[in-house]
């Protein structure tokens, strides 16, 4: 073959050749494209299911937010009465949370052997207020106001103010709707507008701030309590429990609970 001719098919062939293999190439390339690439979004690191009443629910959410955005994990909370979540607790819970220690102490009794007892932790103290109606309309100044003429008052049985009511002679006969729960009592506050004041914690005026002002109870009136936390027993997510505990424990959690009239 005469050396111009194969000259030229050389210098016809190598580039075709070169450019067939960046067309296999390049499929390939943008297939991976992503591998070298730092992944923004979070790595699951798994879901840690919470247990408890509505009341402290505000700040264990903000709380599961943070504590999720910082390491990963989800936090899923249920709320309610402890019979309407208990056998999903047993199967694959791994925190309670309640109100006040007087109502871990009752779950517990109730349901021996759920939470181990040497994991129970006190986080932050709340206090008891009056909460009365936007714009205060009956002119609710103190406790002994509650008992004058024409004041309804709502209690809730879980919340145990009886502590509260001993320094209110009369208030008996005002107290005219009675609920279980705090949640519920929120739920008839919103939907009983007669009502006219409800002795509670100091909490719920921030869960509900567009229905309640705050009528502050001097301090040898009012009452503290705090909230705990336990380890349930059977959790299959021991050091993330663990460590959203300590979380819970810092200063950033208390904030947080701070924000939602916690002290």
């Amino acid at each position: 073959m005469n050396k111009r001719i194969l000259i030229s098919i050389i210098a016809l062939v190598v580039p075709l050749i070169f450019d067939v293999g960046m067309a296999q190439q390049k499929p390939i390339s943008e297939k991976n494209s992503t591998i070298d690439q730092p992944r923004m979004e979070k790595v699951s690191m798994g879901i840690l299911h919470l247990y408890g009443p509505g009341g402290p629910l505000g700040p264990m959410e903000e709380c599961g937010n943070a504590f999720s955005e910082r390491t990963g994990t989800s936090i899923k909370i249920t709320t309610g009465i402890p019979h309407q979540w208990i056998e999903q607790a047993k199967q694959k819970g791994e925190l309670i949370f309640e109100g006040a220690e007087y109502m871990l102490n009752d779950f517990m009794r109730t349901y021996p052997g759920i939470v181990d007892e040497s994991s129970i932790t006190g986080l932050f103290a709340r206090s008891t207020s009056i909460l009365v109606r936007k714009g205060n309309p009956k002119n609710i100044r103190a406790l002994s106001d509650l008992a004058k003429d024409g004041i309804r008052v709502l209690t809730v049985t879980q919340e145990k103010m009886e502590e509260v009511y001993g320094h209110i002679p009369g208030i008996q006969y005002n107290l005219v709707t009675s609920v279980l729960t705090g949640a519920m009592a929120a739920r008839t506050w919103k939907t009983t507008p007669d009502l006219d004041a409800w002795i509670t914690y100091e909490s719920w005026h921030y869960a509900l701030k567009d229905q309640t002002e705050r009528v502050q109870i001097s301090d040898r009136e009012r009452i503290f309590r705090i909230t705990p936390i336990a380890v349930i027993r059977t959790s299959k997510n021991m050091e993330s429990v663990k460590e959203f505990v300590n979380f819970l424990k810092s200063d950033e959690a208390h904030k947080i609970f701070q924000k939602w009239g916690w002290k």
